[in-house]
């Protein structure tokens, strides 16, 4: 419910695999937070097909900014298994850490979900 908080990528997780494993197809989805942690909004950025979703990161800062959020964390999922970021994957998550920072917004994390299991960009030393 709107109570839900995310202290590590294991709460992102929780919080998101239940949507991931009902489709087949790629999306990629944002959490705003508060800066307690807070979830204000889970919203869906992009769809895509099999391969891989086109996300906008000025409509994620922006959506950010109406929602006076300072925190976000990017989850996406790969529905071919493996947990592995792409290099469009890790150009994204730069893109819309730099672009957040603009405005003194966090990008937390970035998680993404497979069938295989989870992969996140903080705890693998790609966003401080």
């Amino acid at each position: 419910g709107e109570k839900d908080s995310i202290s590590t990528d294991e709460d992102g997780v929780r919080l998101m695999r239940p949507l991931f494993d009902t489709i087949s197809h790629e999306e990629c989805w944002v959490l705003y937070l508060t800066s307690s942690n807070r979830v204000i909004e889970r919203q869906r950025v992009s769809q895509g097909g099999v391969q891989a979703t086109v996300v906008d990161h000025r409509l994620i800062v922006k959506r950010a900014l109406e929602l006076l959020s300072t925190q976000i964390i990017m989850v996406h999922n790969h529905p071919s298994g493996s947990t592995e970021p792409s290099a469009a994957d890790k150009n994204l998550t730069r893109r819309v850490a730099d672009a957040a920072a603009l405005f003194d917004i966090r990008l937390l994390d970035h998680i993404i979900i497979s069938a295989e299991g989870d992969y996140s960009f903080r705890r693998s030393g790609l966003l401080k």
